[in-house]
Formats: structure tokens, C-alpha cells, sequence
């Protein structure tokens, strides 16, 4: 049996090179960016409308969380949050691959997540082509202003990153890290009952 050829979709949810101007893919971004645009576009006094659009933004949201406007993604249905999320203003967040955040995990203004990413090689650039890498911010993450967040990244539980801080490599567990890149400065004491 000949098998299918995978769509753009299937190429960029596998972490392959794709076409990003494929008409399905324009259509879903399309479709995000209209939701997010009316999110923005909400009265910071409008709760339950700007609930009702965030849950149909995202793939999946556990309990409560906030979004300060403005907020901005690409697909929505491939970033998953926890209960207890926070962000402040200008949260970006390019989910061409899956982008998983914990619990208890707090944002700063003006900061990035992009799984999000081009060929180095210029002909292949020239193509139009990208590629994408899943992120995942576990629990009890404090991320400060001004970070941004590239593909393939993981940042460990109870970690914090230091404000204007970019993140080239994984944060282990517990960790302060901050700079351009971003390195481990500290490690954070467990309290008593922290696992």
C-alpha cells in the first residue's frame, strides 16, 4: 500500500521542514490571530468574554489563569497551560510545535516563547522552509521581563529566569539563570515538603 504523503501540518508537528504558506496553515494562523486580535481588543473589565476566547485559543487550559493583554501566537491549539498561570503584558508565544507550561508558572512583560525556527543554510532560507521545536516550562517556573525563550528549550521546575535574560539552553530544576545566553548562577533551596 503507497503510503500518503504527510501534509505541511503533519511536517511542522513532527519537527520537519515545512511550508508555512501551505492554505491550511494560513487558515488556522488566520483564524488564531482574528481571536487573538478580539482578545486584545476586550476591555480590561470584560472577564468572561476574555475567558470564553482564551479557551478556544489554546489547546488546553487547566483551571484558572490570565493572559494580560496584549497577547499574540500563531496556532493557539498547540500551547497547553496549568492551573495558576499568570502573564503580564506582550506575551508572544510562536507554537508551530507544542509549547507545554506547569503550574504555577508566571511571566513577565514583553517576553517570547518560540518553538519557532529557520535553516541556517541561506538557499534553503530563501525557500520559505522552517522548522520547529517543542518548549516545556514546568511547574512553579517565575520567568522576568524581557526573556525570551528559543526552540528545544526546557526550563526546569521552580526555576526563575532573570529578567532580559535569552535562553539558548535547557535550565535544569531549581535554577536561577540569567544573561544573553542565559546560565545557571544559583541553585534554589527546596523548602520542607517540596518535591
Amino acid at each position: 500500500m503507497e503510503r500518503k504523503p504527510m501534509t505541511e501540518k503533519e511536517k511542522m508537528l513532527n519537527g520537519l521542514l515545512y511550508f508555512p504558506g501551505d492554505p491550511q496553515l494560513d487558515e488556522e494562523r488566520t483564524r488564531c490571530k482574528d481571536l487573538c486580535h478580539r482578545y486584545n481588543s476586550l476591555l480590561p473589565s470584560q472577564y468572561d468574554e476574555a475567558d470564553k476566547i482564551m479557551r478556544e485559543i489554546l489547546g488546553r487550559a487547566e483551571g484558572d489563569f490570565y493572559f494580560t493583554a496584549p497577547f499574540y501566537c500563531d496556532y493557539g491549539y498547540n500551547i497547553e497551560i496549568g492551573d495558576n498561570f499568570y502573564s503580564n503584558h506582550n506575551l508572544v508565544i510562536l507554537d508551530c510545535a507544542k509549547v507545554k507550561i506547569g503550574k504555577n508558572v508566571m511571566i513577565g512583560p514583553n517576553c517570547g516563547i518560540y518553538a519557532a525556527g529557520h535553516p541556517l543554510d541561506p538557499e534553503i532560507r530563501r525557500t520559505g522552509k522552517e522548522s520547529s521545536e517543542p518548549v516545556t516550562i514546568e511547574d512553579d517556573v517565575w520567568i522576568g521581563g524581557g526573556v525570551h525563550i528559543l526552540p528545544g528549550i526546557t526550563i526546569g521546575k521552580g526555576s526563575v529566569i532573570g529578567a532580559g535574560s535569552v535562553v539558548t539552553h535547557s535550565v535544569p530544576p531549581y535554577t536561577v539563570a540569567v544573561g544573553n545566553p542565559a546560565r545557571p548562577i544559583k541553585q534554589i533551596q527546596k523548602t520542607k515538603g517540596q518535591k
